[in-house]
């Protein structure tokens, strides 16, 4: 399996603040809180979370600091990809509740002065949708044209084209006798973006959540609308910076991406006072200035995966060792590149991540002590920091023991494709490490049944750990990650240094130390951070201690993940 990745950047100027929130670019202090709906509350005792549960939690989404939130997709969906797939863009689904729900939790988001950003899917839909239904009839319809299709043999794919999950991507459709494209799942087909009245339907679907009130979206795979026309084979390489280079602008980036983002913008974004983050393969340093340059008129932000990707095969996703040097690097190239020009973005977990307290600190010996060094480099970047629900309680990994606890179709297809040659215990010992659905477990609330997610039976299983890693703990413990969080947060809107401030990494050769100072005017903070569970030695003149995950300080003799933030007079 293969998969690719794309950057993000964030591009920021003078702003107004008001209630607390800021005017014009509001984007640029804030953080973004994501929730994955099916597994935040649930309501109703049907074992999915929906609408009412999320709108029950806003006090406690108000308490930690929250300012923004991304919501994963709740429209109308078949569910083969968790809502990835869609079958209708302005309909909720009914597992998530009614459009009256959905109105009542924003109002009471706007309430708390909470923003909302969307997910945005418009690279392709489900195959249920109305439109692919119409499609797939015949070549003259009017909706064929809605969505990219190649004329072949049955049994032989038009090019050599990969599903990211798995396979070819291209499927056989019998009606026509064509194939059509799909680069996820078979059920999730890509929509054909050089078509004027398809894009004249997304725009009217973006539009519409707009009018309701929501702050913008998190666009999902964004740069995959303009393909290469030519359907060109794919140059397969083991190196991964040579791969990425044959995919781009042939399979993302391609020849008309700019050209659809400028009259998205014209047509819907810039009618609104709004934030927007891309995801999508391809996006670097080198060539991200055209898409998020104001002067442009396209997107304001995009996430870089070039972190994600140190401590992973890129062709089989298996796990490896990750280099902390280089990790370093990832994360301080745009800040040492980009200080004078705007904010990046920096996450280390969401939806499709295992979970980040497991993947860069420890779940078991410091687990308190790394999931606040990991807050503290979120917080303190320059960057815009993006967190999943969870992650400020160090929420881990668990595991899942055969297929019937799988609910990722990532992991599914990836299960059936390696039992073939491998025992089942090593096949899922193998798909436990990687399943998106690391994630995805349920909040834990308390330590009653099902941690307080539901009354029902879960959708997906609790992490056995949910006694012991719950809210209900974490509040009432003044040590507790939880708490630090509210600290890291509060201290993060108390210094304009660790927002706007310049970045510089002062020791990028350190093997376990992550040290950088931001700087604004005459403020300039220095944050420590050890990466590793050992014990190390950094040398440095402190200042004035203003956050640290330890009760005392010891100066250069750094303790376990340990994680200091001084103010320099």
């Amino acid at each position: 399996m293969k998969k690719i990745f794309l950057n993000l950047l964030i591009v920021f100027s003078t702003t107004i603040t008001v209630f607390g929130q800021t005017q014009g670019n509001w984007w640029k202090d804030t953080f973004i809180y994501q929730i994955y709906p099916r597994s935040f509350q649930d309501s109703n005792g049907d074992g999915i979370g929906d609408l009412k549960g999320i709108t029950s939690r806003l006090d406690y989404l108000k308490s930690l600091g929250v300012e923004t939130i991304w919501l994963s997709p709740i429209f109308k969906s078949p569910m083969d990809d968790m809502g990835y797939d869609i079958s209708n863009y302005t309909m909720i689904d009914p597992i998530f509740g009614t459009m009256a729900d959905f109105d009542e939790m924003l109002a009471g988001m706007k309430k708390r002065n909470i923003r909302l950003i969307l997910d945005l899917v418009v690279n392709h839909t489900s195959d249920e949708h109305p439109w692919f239904k119409e499609a797939r009839k015949s070549k003259d319809n009017p909706y064929h044209d809605y969505y990219i299709w190649k004329s072949g043999t049955k049994g032989v794919p038009p090019n050599n084209w990969f599903s990211l999950f798995g396979g070819s991507a291209w499927e056989w459709n019998e009606a026509t006798q064509e194939y059509f494209l799909h680069f996820f799942s078979k059920k999730q087909v890509d929509l054909n973006w050089q078509n004027p009245k398809m894009r004249d339907e997304i725009y009217k679907a973006m539009t519409f959540w707009l009018n309701k009130g929501v702050s913008g979206y998190r666009m999902d795979v964004i740069t995959f609308i303009s393909k290469s026309p030519t359907f060109e084979n794919i140059k397969f390489s083991s190196n991964r910076a040579e791969m990425l280079n044959g995919l781009n602008g042939v399979v993302f980036n391609g020849p008309h991406i700019h050209e659809y983002l400028k009259e998205m913008n014209d047509r819907v974004l810039s009618k609104y006072n709004l934030y927007t983050v891309g995801e999508g393969a391809g996006i670097s340093l080198n060539n991200i200035d055209p898409f998020i340059n104001p002067e442009n008129h396209e997107l304001q932000t995009f996430y870089t995966f070039d972190h994600m990707y140190l401590d992973k095969d890129m062709m089989t996703n298996k796990p490896t060792k990750l280099d902390l040097v280089k990790f370093k690097a990832a994360l301080s190239a745009w800040g040492n590149k980009l200080d004078t020009r705007g904010l990046n973005t920096i996450y280390l977990g969401n939806h499709d991540q295992v979970r980040s307290l497991s993947r860069f600190g420890d779940d078991k010996v410091y687990r308190n002590e790394s999931g606040k060094m990991l807050a503290t480099l979120l917080f303190t970047q320059a960057n815009i920091p993006f967190f999943l629900q969870g992650d400020e309680l160090g929420m881990s990994n668990t595991t899942f023991k055969g297929k019937e606890e799988l609910r990722d179709v990532f992991a599914i297809n990836a299960y059936n494709q390696a039992i073939k040659r491998f025992p089942v215990d090593s096949v899922m010992k193998s798909i436990s490490a990687i399943t998106r659905d690391q994630s995805r477990t349920p909040f834990q609330w308390d330590n009653s049944a099902n941690a307080g997610f539901s009354s029902g039976q879960p959708w997906l299983k609790v992490n056995s750990n949910y006694t012991t890693v719950n809210v209900k703990n974490e509040k009432t413990d003044p040590n507790s990650i939880f708490n630090f969080y509210k600290k890291v947060i509060k201290l993060r809107k108390g210094n304009p240094a660790l927002i706007q401030g310049a970045f510089n990494d002062i020791a990028p050769e350190h093997p376990e130390v992550y040290a950088y100072t931001r700087e604004l005017n005459s403020e300039k903070c220095l944050i420590i951070l050890n990466l590793t569970s050992k014990n190390t030695i950094f040398s440095y003149k402190p200042g004035k201690l203003i956050l640290s995950n330890y009760t005392d300080d010891k100066g250069e003799a750094l303790r376990p993940y340990e994680a200091k933030v001084y103010k320099i007079q």
